[in-house]
């Protein structure tokens, strides 16, 4: 990857200290993205680490047993939401990664595809920068699959491969958000809620798809991951380091609690549709 241009408006590169709540974290990145639409916020990366959530396409509400999956998942601790895009059910927690990168763009819409690659790309070149053997690809029988998934090769049996980002986009005239979900830590919780949800929505998968960076690599954590993504990050565009306050200013934080989804087929909560 070039380098970004001298003349390129830098990044800010912000760190969340802590979850706003399920529901508030993703409807946040969406005002985000409205305020960057409307030439109130310019280029952000923000990153933090989510609350216990199983994030639900559409497709995934209509089904008859979405009410037994919601409460599955409340049972095991996540916050059920429903995202406004496709693609099904993914879950993620505190040993997680989340990257909202948001910027105006006066032509969103065109490059669209493009960057799903690009990103993709980029965050698998992170992991290995990382220590992982990383690539971009649909993962047979994955969780919420796409054609731009990032996995992990287990060194031991490198024909055992695990899901480790997904990433999501949603594009608006005049800006776009781009969130990749990052499993580096813990990913037992995230089997075990995946395989009551989409044992009561009557879809098939293959448990051992989903995994976390710290079963490929032991010991490995957040920070060394947060880094590894940086450095990445940094052959895209400049990135300026700024307070959560700076972010703030310019998007009010969310006013009050989660609140998850009420029933089946009736979602409250909102996710940039995951693309992979």
């Amino acid at each position: 990857m070039q380098p970004a241009a001298p003349e390129a408006e830098p990044v800010w590169w912000i760190r969340q200290p802590a979850s706003f709540g399920p529901a508030e974290d993703l409807g946040y990145g969406l005002e985000m993205l409205a305020a960057a639409k409307q030439g109130r916020l310019q280029p952000v990366m923000r990153l933090y680490r989510p609350a216990p959530t199983v994030a639900f396409g559409q497709r995934d509400a209509n089904l008859p047993g979405f009410a037994a999956a919601v409460e599955r998942c409340r049972a095991l601790g996540f916050e059920p939401l429903v995202r406004k895009a496709g693609g099904r059910a993914a879950a993620y927690h505190e040993g997680c990664l989340v990257l909202d990168h948001v910027e105006p763009h006066e032509d969103a819409i065109m490059g669209a595809k493009s960057r799903f690659a690009l990103f993709g790309n980029l965050l698998a070149g992170a992991l290995r920068d990382a220590g992982l053997e990383a690539g971009v690809g649909e993962i047979p029988g994955e969780y919420c699959p796409g054609e731009f998934s990032v996995h992990g090769a287990d060194p031991g049996d490198p024909g055992h491969r695990v899901k480790l980002v997904g990433t999501a986009q949603r594009v608006v005239s005049g800006a776009w958000l781009f969130s990749s979900v990052i499993v580096v830590q813990d990913s037992a919780p995230l089997r075990r809620v995946l395989t009551e949800a989409y044992a009561a929505l009557g879809l098939d998968w293959d448990p051992a798809t989903a995994g976390a960076a710290d079963d490929l690599v032991p010991s490995l954590g957040i920070d060394a991951v947060e880094a590894a993504v940086r450095r990445a990050y940094a052959g895209y565009a400049q990135l300026q380091d700024r307070p959560m306050a700076e972010l703030l200013a310019r998007v009010p934080a969310p006013a009050g609690g989660s609140t998850g989804v009420a029933a089946a087929g009736g979602p409250q909560g909102v996710r940039p549709g995951l693309g992979s």
